[in-house]
């Protein structure tokens, strides 16, 4: 189906890792007993796609957040963004180690350990600074990536359900601007399946025998 398109302003929501900083440890607050859940209620069926409709849209986001590709692409970002908290973290509780130490025994050191430890501090701060813009900027690239292979990926799928259809147009549902629309003409269900059913599924251990 020529023409056929995703808008390029797409938002890629990977669950996406929030904005890399480093902040100092804190004492976590007390422990809450947890608030009791209601049971979910039942799914309901999909509704069917109106016979002879040309239109349809996707929920992109769900599309990210369901499918098996949108939750391994997740899993790596969550777990880059936990790598650098958690090296951010042990910088940031070394640098207060310091600065606690030079303000409690700053007064009894020789001239030369004071300004020795200054200077360690100078410069576990200018590194500190430097270790962030560069996490920051690892996060960015990897989600960049991830989101470049994914709508690679995507792309077909929609196609395919496009051209199965008949539909003259496919809409993104977060930026359609939609007051109302039927609610058969959703059709991310459809095309998460078929996203599933194009992913390589994982290898999994040998059986023993």
């Amino acid at each position: 189906m020529r023409g056929f398109a995703i808008a390029a302003s797409l938002v890629f929501v990977l669950s996406a890792a929030p904005a890399f900083a480093q902040t100092p440890p804190t004492q976590q607050p007390p422990a809450t007993p947890p608030a009791q859940t209601l049971p979910a209620p039942a799914p309901q069926p999909p509704a069917p796609f109106p016979q002879g409709a040309k239109i349809g849209f996707v929920n992109f986001q769900r599309v990210v957040q369901e499918s098996t590709e949108g939750k391994a692409s997740s899993t790596r970002i969550q777990a880059l963004s936990k790598k650098k908290q958690d090296e951010a973290a042990q910088r940031s509780q070394q640098l207060a180690s310091n600065q606690q130490k030079l303000q409690t025994s700053g007064g009894v050191m020789s001239e030369a350990a004071r300004s020795q430890l200054e200077k360690e501090i100078e410069k576990a701060q200018v590194d500190a600074q430097r270790f962030q813009q560069d996490a920051q900027a690892e996060i960015n690239e990897m989600q960049q990536e991830l989101q470049n292979e994914f709508i690679k990926k995507v792309t077909p799928i929609l196609q395919q359900v496009a051209i199965d259809k008949g539909l003259y147009a496919l809409f993104n549902a977060q930026e359609a601007g939609f007051a109302w629309v039927d609610p058969g003409l959703d059709l991310t269900t459809e095309v998460i399946k078929k996203l599933d059913a194009a992913t390589p599924k994982p290898t999994g251990t040998p059986k023993q025998e």
